[in-house]
C-alpha cells in the first residue's frame, strides 16, 4: 500500500478541498480511498481553523491596527479598507440568505477551507452547533462531489 497517493490527496483537501476529488481517478484510488482521504484532510485543516480563528482575527485586527498607527505617525496616507468586494458583497449575501446552515455548510468548500471556517467561526463562532454544522458539510459536499467525479468516470 503506496502512502504517498493518500497523503497528495489529504494535503489538496486542506486548502482546495473541491477539486481534490478529481485527483482520485487518475491516482488509481477507489471511491471510497478518495473520500476518505479527502475527507480526513479537510476536516483536520477545519478543525485546525475553526479553533485557531480567534487567533487569526485577533492577528489581523492588530495588524491592521499597526498600519494605521504607523501612517499617522509617518504622515502618510491612511491605508484604506475595501468595504465592498466582490467576495465581501458575496459573503454577507450568502450570510443574510442561508443564515448559519448556508455559511457553515457551504462557506469551506466554496472559499477554501481555511477562508471558509474562518468566516463562519467569525459569524457563529458563539453558537454551539456551528463546528458540527461544518463538519457535516464537509462529509455531505465530500460524498456529492467524489459521486459526481466517479459518476462521471462511468459515461
Amino acid at each position: 500500500m503506496s502512502w504517498d497517493k493518500y497523503l497528495a490527496l489529504f494535503g489538496i483537501s486542506t486548502f482546495k478541498f473541491m477539486f481534490a476529488p478529481l485527483g482520485g481517478i487518475p491516482m488509481g484510488l477507489t471511491f471510497f480511498e478518495t473520500y476518505l482521504s479527502c475527507v480526513a484532510g479537510a476536516v483536520t485543516a477545519a478543525t485546525f481553523f475553526y479553533f485557531m480563528s480567534e487567533f487569526f482575527i485577533i492577528r489581523s485586527m492588530k495588524k491592521r491596527k499597526r498600519k494605521i498607527e504607523e501612517a499617522l505617525r509617518t504622515g502618510t496616507e491612511l491605508p484604506q479598507k475595501k468595504n465592498f468586494t466582490f467576495m465581501n458583497k458575496l459573503i454577507v449575501k450568502i450570510k443574510r440568505t442561508l443564515g448559519i446552515y448556508g455559511v457553515c455548510l457551504f462557506a469551506p468548500l466554496f472559499f477554501s477551507i481555511p477562508g471558509g471556517t474562518i468566516i463562519s467561526a467569525k459569524f457563529y463562532g458563539k453558537k454551539r452547533q456551528t463546528f458540527p454544522l461544518i463538519l457535516t458539510g464537509i462529509f455531505m459536499n465530500g460524498l456529492i462531489i467524489t459521486s459526481i467525479v466517479y459518476i462521471n468516470q462511468i459515461f
